[in-house]
Parts: C-alpha cells; structure tokens; sequence
C-alpha cells in the first residue's frame, strides 16, 4: 500500500507542480474533490481494516509475550527485558502514509465542506471593481445565497434566492469557465440594458447618479471622477475616467452567444438580457472587460454573492461588509 501511496502523493503533487508553473489549467474544486474521496478511501480502510489488524497484531505479541513469560518463569527466570511497551506502541502507531492520507481526511473534508455549500475565499486580482473592491482584497463568497449547487459540475440542486440588479456576485466566466470572475449584476432577465454616452439606463429609464469626492488611484497615482449609483436596493459608488472614450471598440468585442441582442455605437452599448442570464459590469466603468464585451451570463455559471472583505494585508481598514 505505501508503494501505491506515494504514486497517488506524488501524482498530486505534481499536478500542483505543473499548475503552478502554468503548465496545465488548474481546477481546485476538482483538485479538492478527489483529495476528499482518496482520504476518504484511505479513512474508511484505516478505520474497519488496517486498525483493526493492528490490533490484532498487538494483541498477538502481548499474548506470546505472557507465554513467554510463562515458559521463562518455569525455567526459574523472573527477569524479561522485552520492551513490551515500546513494541506495541510501535506496532499500533500509523505508518507515514496513513498519516498523509486517512490522518487528513477530517481536515479535508470539512474545508470541502465548507467551500463548496457555504463560504469560498477570493482574492481580488484586478481594479475592475474599484472603487468597491480593490487589487489585494479577500473576500468572502456566499455559495448558498443563490442556492446550493454540486462542487466541479456546479449543477443547482436547491433553489434560492433570485439575482437581484446592485449584486456584487462571483461567476465562472463564460468565454472560459475554469476561470472565477467578480462583477456587479446590471441587468436581469428581460431587462434592455443601455449604456450610453456613460451613463446607465435600464429599460428606459436613467438609474440615479450623484457625484462625489474623486478618488484618488494609489497603483496609478491618479484622481478619477466617483459617483454614487443606486441600482435596484443598493447603493454603491463607480468611477468614471475622462480619458476613455463612451463606446465600445469593435475590435475588443467577442464573438458571445446571444450577441444579436446587442448594439454597439460610438455612444455605447444596448443589450436585451436572454432569459436565465445576466449582464454584468464592473464598478470601474471604463477599465473594465464585462458583458458588453465579452456576453451575458448565463444561471449555470453563477458561483455566488461576494459580501464581505475579510483580509486585505496592505490595508486593515478595509476589512468589512461591502454594497
């Protein structure tokens, strides 16, 4: 067993190996899942099959050894030095790779666990949510909020609660699903999502902006132009860059499923959400790739609802609920 051990120890290895060095994608809920299932394995046989012989074994050697003691103490020798204690401690004691195995399982389990029906750390690699969520942010994920869905197929298998516009939500992205991206849900739905000359409007009608104090970019050590948005039940501020042009450049626009729902001008972008999907844009309104680039998002893709910075090592100020 130890020789298949270390095989399946270093197969995990090396994946990890390779996907750190960028030498295959990377997919740590599968990576977890089948690290939950060999401990598993390994646990379960721990438990009904090689404890058990090892305590047989033990008790074994104790018996000998008090027969032993027995033929001796006939022989007129009382004195054993046989370090009785020392063996069968030895002898139940688990082998190094059932420490590595079996040994981790609870650990393992529970932070499977835990990721995949509750609560999934993020860290934010990019500014496009800024000035919400900036580069360095932990955050905390909600996976039940938009129901419960199975960990590597991400199929739903408990309803919750609808998508509502001013989510900050987490979703796999769909030109490559192995990848996590973070956006706020603009359009739901049925929703004709317009996105001219800078401003939003959803069916008709402007959603609300006020401006506020610029914010000053400490990465590139510029001042942009924030607004306050209230969009659905949520308030939240964006930035604006005066330097980026309102449109959309036909160049950076992807060949999306539904991409007949939209239309694109020097003004910007008008969108009719398909059913089961959703139109997402970043904060960071003009240094952001979202859906007016790349589609919709469809409701198999949703991964859940961000809620919460719980770390950022540059900035403890940061730690906190967020809109």
């Amino acid at each position: 067993m130890q020789v298949v051990t270390s095989f399946i120890l270093a197969a995990f290895v090396g994946y990890a190996g390779a996907w750190y060095f960028g030498l295959v994608e990377g997919n740590f809920a599968l990576l977890l899942f089948l690290a939950t299932v060999v401990t598993g394995v390994y646990w379960f046989l721990e438990r009904f099959y090689f404890l058990p012989e090892r305590k047989k074994a033990a008790v074994l050697l104790e018996t000998e050894a008090v027969r032993r003691r027995e033929e001796l103490g006939k022989m007129g020798i009382s004195q054993v030095d046989d370090n009785m204690l020392e063996t069968k401690t030895r002898i139940l004691a688990q082998p190094w790779w059932l420490d590595w195995t079996a040994g981790l399982f609870p650990v393992i389990i529970a932070v499977f666990f835990l990721r995949s029906f509750l609560f999934e750390p993020f860290k934010i690699p990019s500014g496009s949510m800024i000035p919400t969520l900036l580069v360095g942010d932990l955050i905390l994920v909600n996976k039940f909020h938009y129901g419960v869905r199975l960990p590597v197929i991400n199929t739903k298998i408990i309803e919750g609660k609808t998508p509502q516009r001013g989510d900050v939500m987490v979703f796999r992205y769909p030109p490559k699903p192995s990848l996590d991206y973070i956006k706020r849900v603009v359009g739901v739905p049925g929703d004709e999502v317009a996105y001219l000359n800078k401003r939003l409007t959803i069916n008709g009608k402007a959603i609300p902006t006020a401006p506020v104090a610029e914010f000053f970019d400490e990465d590139v050590m510029r001042y942009f132009k924030q607004y306050e948005e209230t969009l659905g039940e949520h308030k939240h501020r964006l930035l604006n860059d005066d330097d980026r042009r309102s449109g959309v450049s036909e160049v950076d626009i992807m060949d999306f499923p539904n991409r007949q729902n939209c239309s694109y001008s020097v003004e910007g972008v008008v969108c009719k959400v398909p059913p089961g999907h959703y139109f997402m844009m970043g904060d960071n309104r003009d240094n952001s790739q979202d859906s007016r680039y790349w589609g919709f998002v469809p409701d198999k893709n949703i991964v859940g609802k961000a809620f919460f910075v719980w770390m950022n090592f540059s900035n403890l100020k940061r730690i906190g609920s967020f809109e």
